[in-house]
């Protein structure tokens, strides 16, 4: 019997139920995964409050590392004690067990242990999107990061120093700071007692920023628009800070003929395996560290996203099977 997270209508975390299922064999297609680890991300707390409207009842979670029990009709690749990971976008991650499409899973290599696996892979492989897929950042331009003290903050800036960026990062607290520019942050802003874009302005002597990757969006997205160069772009990428409503196109261009785009993961990641041997790659590079912040049980995300959602987590937060 498997354990598996459902959600039956849309609320608080007290809404997350546990059901025992009696897990069919396979598909076609499909690979019989048993779940170690269990990422943690902002947008599982969006599908089960409702912000991003789900059919209902459904599981919660898209990333897991875990190992193949069983393989289904036709697929090819995988086998029976292979260990892999998955992002989705398939939900029920929350789960000790479950039946995965063959197409979202990956080989995990042996020198990356369940644990660090599961904090990175969503956020890593949104890190490579952002900066090297969609943004297209190149080595010299200066990159403005919000919430860079997040799961994706701290990535994105140690990415982006690593391919030769200079980077502006905005964060809460001086502690927040402090962790960013160990991560690799040429100037902290603190955006609770200074001015983000006066602040960006000053540091880009006057110019701005070619790019903003903003993970908070509705909070920050005045300070985007002022932070912005002649033609820029903002990534707008996520709503911890409210959700951005009624662009102006005539802002656009009166900011300086801007650029804005709001990108998803799976618009991107046709190759995914290609994409997470890159964040491999930039991992045993030393570009980021893995920053797990916390763990629960996985039959504690209730608590999980109580502490997601109150601030009062770091970094990554994994739930362990």
């Amino acid at each position: 019997m498997a354990r598996v997270a459902t959600i039956r209508t849309t609320g608080g975390p007290e809404v997350i139920q546990w059901d025992d299922v009696d897990l069919p064999a396979p598909g076609k297609g499909e690979v019989w995964m048993r779940n170690t680890a269990v990422g943690l991300n902002y947008i599982d707390t969006y599908h089960r409050s409702g912000v991003y409207p789900v059919a209902l009842p459904s599981g919660l979670g898209s990333e897991a590392v875990g190992v193949v029990m069983k393989v289904g009709e036709g697929v090819t690749g995988f086998a029976a004690g292979d260990r892999v990971g998955t992002f989705g976008p398939t939900r029920g991650a929350y789960a000790t067990e479950r039946n995965v499409p063959a197409g979202e899973l990956f080989h995990l290599p042996d020198t990356l242990d369940d644990r660090t696996a599961a904090a990175i892979l969503l956020k890593g492989c949104t890190a490579e999107f952002l900066i090297e897929r969609c943004a297209c950042v190149e080595a010299g331009q200066t990159v403005l990061v919000h919430a860079a003290a997040g799961g994706v903050g701290h990535i994105l800036v140690g990415w982006l120093k690593a391919i030769g960026a200079t980077v502006i990062a905005s964060v809460g607290s001086e502690a927040k700071a402090e962790r960013t520019r160990k991560a690799g942050a040429d100037h902290v802003i603190l955006h609770r007692s200074e001015d983000i874009a006066a602040r960006v302005r000053e540091i880009t002597g006057g110019k701005g920023v070619p790019v903003v990757l903003d993970g908070v969006g509705g909070a920050t997205w005045a300070a985007s628009l002022d932070s912005a160069a002649k033609r820029g772009l903002i990534v707008s990428y996520g709503n911890a800070g409210g959700v951005v409503d009624g662009v102006n196109l005539g802002v656009l261009a009166a900011k300086g003929s801007l650029f804005v785009t709001r990108p998803t993961l799976f618009d991107y990641a046709e190759h995914r395996q290609a994409m997470v041997d890159r964040v491999f790659a930039m991992l045993e590079q030393g570009a980021f560290k893995p920053e797990i912040g916390q763990t629960f049980a996985l039959e504690d995300a209730a608590d999980a996203h109580r502490a997601l959602e109150a601030g009062e987590t770091f970094g990554s937060s994994v739930l362990l099977a």
